[in-house]
């Protein structure tokens, strides 16, 4: 038999058949890992950002009220440098009256 002969090229092509189906389910399997592996980092990823996002919105919830409350307290020191404030405050607090003023008070119904 010559080289071209049906035979020859059959036993062949039949061993190269074999060699390309084990390449190709290598190389399926080796894929289906990878997807595996990368599912499940994109999942563990997604539910560690969630995570993350949601300790985030607290912190500028709480940075918020700190912040209103700074503000209060400065505009609060701004108003201590007045004297007419200070007085209104000894007056309210302490009854404490300038010379020569005299108290007005009322009785409050349900007391």
């Amino acid at each position: 038999m010559n080289r071209f002969s049906a035979e020859e090229k059959n036993s062949n092509h039949n061993a190269s058949a074999a060699g390309a189906k084990r390449r190709k389910f290598i190389w399926i399997l080796v894929m289906a890992v990878f997807f595996g592996w990368a599912g499940f980092t994109f999942f563990a990823q997604s539910a560690a950002i969630a995570d993350k996002s949601e300790q985030l919105a607290r912190k500028n919830e709480s940075n918020e009220s700190v912040t209103a409350s700074l503000n209060q307290l400065r505009y609060e020191v701004s108003r201590l440098n007045d004297d007419e404030y200070i007085g209104q405050l000894a007056r309210k607090w302490y009854n404490m009256y300038p010379a020569g003023e005299l108290p007005i008070r009322t009785e409050q119904s349900g007391q």
